[in-house]
């Protein structure tokens, strides 16, 4: 049972969090009725934290724009959550993260009893997360004005350099933002192409909110959509290999971006694209399967020459 301190401070949380919130919303949310919830502000009150009270039907509680909140207050599971988060941020390919990681640190530590600093600090010096290969963009100006345009539904008018470094642009309605292989991806609707794409964001050289809306797609998955994608980019030689087992067996043993995985009768039918036979000849000598290379005929003797160099590499001497 929440005691009656815990609640006061229940209250400061949500109007710090919500801005303005009714008493009978407040009520509600403290399982209380008007009477102790009045009390509970005086609590405030007497604290010297400002409680603005608007009177009339539709009157609400709120704290005084510019209140400087008192010192903030973790359990030890919130520490843990702020500390690894920071530590991610590091290997998240996100531009200045070191010294913004370093700040954000020492403006927690500053607020935090010294017991927790020394965890967080423990946690910060010691925990390394392998997030190799992150390509950072040159700022993070990409990173918030997709997300916020995101978030709003909100069209974008994108400048975008290509690999051969010509710079196009377009209309981009964006879906979602992703992280992977050590890049950040905007996923969304191309204008331009009339599709589907994804953008590097290190890439983007400038984003302008259009004055129009779009509306997303149901439940749509950022990070799915771009692991297809990146799956079936065309290569050189395209593989069909029938994998003897279920579909998650199947993608717990081969990379998630090696290919688009087709349940059927016999198994799980993988397509895939590859520009270099050897590397996929690997790949398939990991799975604890059985498995039917349907084609390219290219691959069977690829895998005989992979597994005949094992072999010599390992023989008996």
């Amino acid at each position: 049972m929440y005691s009656p301190t815990t609640r006061v401070l229940t209250v400061l949380e949500l109007l710090q969090t919500h801005g303005r919130l009714s008493g009978a919303e407040l009520a509600r949310r403290l399982e209380v009725d008007g009477r102790t919830l009045r009390r509970y502000i005086s609590k405030l009150e007497d604290l010297g934290i400002p409680v603005v009270a608007e009177r009339g039907r539709y009157g609400c509680y709120s704290l005084i724009a510019g209140f400087k909140l008192p010192p903030m207050m973790f359990t030890d599971d919130e520490a843990l959550a702020l500390s690894i988060g920071l530590v991610a941020a590091r290997g998240l390919g996100l531009a200045e993260a070191a010294p913004a990681v370093q700040s954000a640190q020492a403006k927690l530590e500053r607020v935090m009893p010294q017991n927790l600093k020394n965890r967080i600090r423990a946690l910060g010096e010691t925990v390394t997360l392998d997030l190799r290969g992150s390509v950072a963009p040159g700022d993070n100006t990409a990173l918030l004005a997709l997300s916020a345009a995101a978030h709003g539904w909100q069209r974008v008018h994108l400048a975008y350099q290509a690999a051969d470094g010509e710079v196009s642009e377009r209309d981009f309605d964006t879906y979602g933002l992703a992280f992977r292989s050590g890049r950040w991806y905007a996923v969304g609707l191309c204008h331009l192409r009339g599709g589907l794409r994804s953008f590097r964001l290190d890439r983007v050289r400038q984003v302008q909110a259009l004055n129009a809306v779009f509306t997303p797609p149901a439940d749509f998955n950022a990070v799915q959509h771009l692991a297809r994608g990146l799956a079936t980019i065309p290569r050189a030689v395209s593989v069909s290999v029938l994998l003897r087992t279920g579909l998650e067996a199947a993608q717990c043993q081969l990379p998630e971006n090696i290919g688009v995985f087709q349940p059927t009768e016999e198994g799980v039918l993988l397509h895939s694209q590859t520009d270099y036979l050897p590397w996929f000849a690997r790949q398939l000598m990991a799975l604890a399967c059985e498995f039917e290379i349907r084609e390219p005929p290219a691959l069977r003797e690829a895998l005989r020459a992979v597994a005949q160099q094992m072999l010599d590499q390992h023989a008996a001497p």
